[in-house]
C-alpha cells in the first residue's frame, strides 16, 4: 500500500540490490521516497534511480555523495546496508589472517564512517536528516556457537567486532549531530532465512522465542519507520528486529 510518510525525501540505500536491500528500497519507495539504489552490481541510471558505487573505494564514495547532492539538491536519508567482505569470510577464528581481518574492517566499518561523514556535511547545512545503519544481533550479544555445531560452521569474528563498532559509532553520531536536527539510529536484524544449512535453521528456530527465522521483508518497515517523521524523537537507538533473540 502506497503511503506518503516519506514523500519528497531523497534517500540513499547502499547495498540496495542485496537480499535485505531490495526490500528496503521497495518499502521506502512505497512510502513516497525518492530512493537512490546504490550497489556495485548496478549500472548508474538516473531514470531508474540506480547508481554504481564501490563503497570500498574512497573516490567512489565521494563521487556518489556529490552526484546525488548535485542532482537532487538535498540528501534527507541514508541507509548503510552494503555488506562487502573477503572471499575467506567465515573462516574459524584460529584461521583468520590479520590481513583479512584488517581488510574486512576497512571495507565495512571504515566505509560506513566515510559515507556518514560526507552525508552529514550536507545534512548539517540542511539542519535536517536521518541515517539508519544496519547492524546485527551479534553486535549486541555474544554468539551461540551451538547452532553451528551440526555442520561445522561458525560466525565470523570480524562481523561481531564491526557490527558492535557501528552500533556505538551511531550513538556517537547521534550525540554529536543532534543539535542540527539530525537523527542516527541502527536496525539490528536477527537471523534471516537465506538457504542456510538445515541444521543451522533447526537449531536457530529452536532457540528463537518466535520459533522461526526472519524474512528479509521484515527488516524494511523498521528502517522506513526510523527514517520517517514518526520517529522524530528517536535517535541513538538500536532497534532489534530479531524475533526476540536478544530478549533471552
Amino acid at each position: 500500500m502506497y503511503r506518503e510518510r516519506l514523500k519528497d525525501k531523497i534517500i540513499i540505500v547502499t547495498g540496495g540490490n542485496g537480499l535485505i536491500g531490495k526490500h528496503i528500497v521497495n518499502h521506502l519507495k512505497d512510502n513516497g521516497a525518492t530512493v537512490i539504489n546504490v550497489d556495485i552490481n548496478l549500472k548508474t541510471n538516473w531514470s531508474e534511480s540506480t547508481y554504481c558505487c564501490d563503497i570500498t573505494n574512497k573516490e567512489s564514495i565521494e563521487k556518489l555523495i556529490a552526484d546525488v547532492n548535485n542532482k537532487f539538491g538535498a540528501i534527507d536519508g541514508l541507509v548503510n546496508n552494503a555488506y562487502p567482505r573477503t572471499s575467506d569470510w567465515g573462516a574459524k577464528f584460529e584461521d583468520v589472517l590479520y590481513e583479512s581481518w584488517q581488510k574486512n574492517v576497512d571495507m565495512q566499518m571504515n566505509a560506513v564512517f566515510l559515507i556518514c561523514q560526507k552525508v552529514l556535511e550536507i545534512m548539517k547545512k540542511q539542519n535536517s536528516g536521518s541515517i539508519v545503519n544496519i547492524a546485527s544481533i551479534y553486535g549486541v550479544v555474544g554468539n551461540d556457537f551451538t547452532i553451528y555445531e551440526g555442520y561445522g560452521g561458525t560466525s565470523p569474528a570480524a562481523y561481531a567486532a564491526i557490527k558492535g563498532g557501528i552500533i556505538n559509532f551511531s550513538r556517537y553520531l547521534a550525540s554529536y549531530f543532534g543539535k542540527y536536527n539530525i537523527r542516527i539510529n541502527c536496525v539490528s536484524p536477527g537471523g534471516i532465512k537465506d538457504s542456510q544449512h538445515e541444521s543451522f535453521i533447526e537449531q536457530y528456530e529452536k532457540k528463537s522465542p518466535l520459533k522461526r527465522m526472519g524474512n528479509a521483508a521484515e527488516i524494511a518497515p523498521a528502517v522506513t519507520f526510523l527514517l520517517s517523521d514518526e520517529a522524530s524523537f528517536i535517535t541513538g537507538h538500536n532497534l532489534m528486529v530479531d524475533g526476540g533473540w536478544t530478549a533471552i
